[in-house]
């Protein structure tokens, strides 16, 4: 017997319910499928991070070498106030000893050499200067001070020398000498700084009165 009008309308509704609620829970299904294989994914990457970190941890770390210690060795001494130095040269000692050159002359060198005047003479001096600008300005300076205002010529010639031998061919201090040695009337020397001077600095600024001053002595 054929269902009646009011049978098939009451099966109708439930069949669309029944695909309606299966279409959600495959939807649902795929959705936490996909879900699971990110995570996986990620799961899988952070693995292999980890790995090949600890691979470069483990290249990088060298194998500590136990050395024996000997139990009977006395214990260190402290050595905190004069520490050990790697040039070996004893605390409290001056490390340039070792790198000073020694510019002494030979002990026979005098009697080897007597034209040479090498001999002591009474004078204990046979130091070689070191060259030092900044000591040679200073002399300058000091013999400027005794040739202009205190006017004590041999003083100034004395400052000026100095400054000459420590540092040779100064200008200033060839110029101021000859000045000085020109104030005492030592023609011969003052005309030889003058010149020597010329020969230093031809167009400098005491040049001119340097070429007057020889021409003036010459012709006395």
């Amino acid at each position: 017997m054929p269902p009646s009008l009011q049978e098939r309308q009451w099966r109708f509704p439930i069949g669309n319910r029944e695909r309606q609620f299966g279409q959600r829970v495959s939807t649902r299904t795929s959705g936490l499928q996909y879900n699971m294989g990110v995570r996986l994914r990620y799961l899988i990457l952070a693995i292999l991070c980890l790995g090949f970190t600890s691979v470069a941890i483990a290249q990088d770390q060298q194998p500590v070498e136990q050395v024996p210690t000997d139990k009977s060795a006395p214990p260190p001494k402290d050595n905190r106030k004069s520490p050990p130095r790697s040039d070996n040269v004893p605390a409290g000692e001056s490390s340039s000893k070792q790198t000073r050159i020694d510019i002494s002359p030979p002990a026979d060198d005098a009697k080897r050499h007597p034209e040479a005047g090498l001999g002591n003479n009474g004078s204990d001096v046979d130091e070689f200067t070191p060259y030092s600008p900044m000591r040679a300005m200073k002399d300058v300076e000091i013999g400027d001070f005794y040739f202009k205002v205190k006017q004590n010529y041999p003083a100034a010639i004395s400052r000026y020398r100095e400054a000459l031998e420590f540092k040779p061919h100064d200008a200033e201090a060839t110029f101021k000498l000859a000045e000085v040695l020109n104030k005492t009337g030592d023609t011969a020397g003052a005309v030889e700084n003058y010149q020597a001077y010329l020969k230093i600095l031809p167009n400098g600024p005491y040049a001119k009165r340097a070429k007057e001053e020889v021409d003036k002595l010459k012709k006395q």
